[in-house]
């Protein structure tokens, strides 16, 4: 049975009115609503999907998640880079390595010995390992079984890669007539020992890792056990490592 048609309402009537638009809903689903620019929310908060909460690019692509791939790639491009020209500039003699020598003579034996003697310390095998070993366990303990893994096998690749170059370059010591200090051995201990140690426990404890291993660098060349571009070199080679290290670890 055909249902009679509703009345409409007439000018300056006061019959039925269609339905209005209601505040809040409707407007919610028009695009730029509450200037938030986005057609599916009222506000600036992202829709509750993978999709949504995806970063823009430039010109208002959509881009990926942070942190942006190509900064990891670029940062080890670099360093791999810098080490391979101090290399080279240290095994032809070049310039830079005959100014690093020159800077090396001045500084030795600058600071308080027994603080610049603590600071090399820090790169000796005893006293860094001890620490990732450490970190290492509490990994374990967390269930973080591979993590643990990779640290140990970033610590292994120290001699793997530190010893045939030492070898290769034969570089003599800022204080000695002997050779095969060209890396340096007790920076890449350091670096990978307590930045590993960072990486393992916490992100915040990396800033501490770094100063760890800087004042290692700087003890190494103040008490003239190794030249600046040793020290240099050692901490662009491995940490060529931490990039790939931060994403293993979730923490990029």
């Amino acid at each position: 049975m055909r249902e009679t048609p509703r009345p409409q309402a007439t000018a300056g009537g006061s019959g039925t009115e269609p339905p209005q638009p209601r505040p809040g809903r409707a407007l919610a689903h028009t695009t730029g609503a509450s200037g938030s620019g986005s057609p599916h929310r009222s506000d600036s908060r992202p829709p509750h999907t993978p999709r949504g909460a995806r970063r823009t690019g430039p010109g208002g692509r959509p881009g990926t998640t942070p942190p942006v791939p190509g900064r990891p790639a670029l940062f080890s491009l670099l360093a791999a880079v810098l080490f391979a020209a101090i290399t080279w500039q240290v095994a032809a003699h070049g310039p830079l390595a005959r100014l690093d020598e020159r800077a090396s003579r001045a500084l030795v034996g600058h600071g308080p010995a027994a603080l610049t003697e603590f600071l090399a310390d820090l790169g000796n095998m005893q006293v860094a390992l001890p620490v990732l070993a450490a970190a290492m366990a509490y990994a374990v303990w967390r269930g973080r079984r591979s993590e643990a893994l990779y640290a140990g096998l970033a610590m292994a690749l120290v001699p793997a890669l530190v010893v045939p170059l030492k070898l290769l370059v034969d570089r003599v010591g800022p204080l000695t007539s002997e050779t095969g200090y060209y890396p340096s051995g007790h920076t890449a201990t350091a670096l990978v020992a307590y930045c590993g140690a960072a990486l393992l426990v916490h992100r915040r404890l990396l800033p501490v890792a770094v100063l760890l291993t800087v004042g290692t660098g700087i003890g190494l060349v103040l008490r003239g056990y190794h030249w600046p571009l040793d020290v240099l070199a050692s901490g662009c080679l491995f940490a060529t490592l931490l990039p790939t290290a931060r994403r293993l670890h979730g923490l990029s």
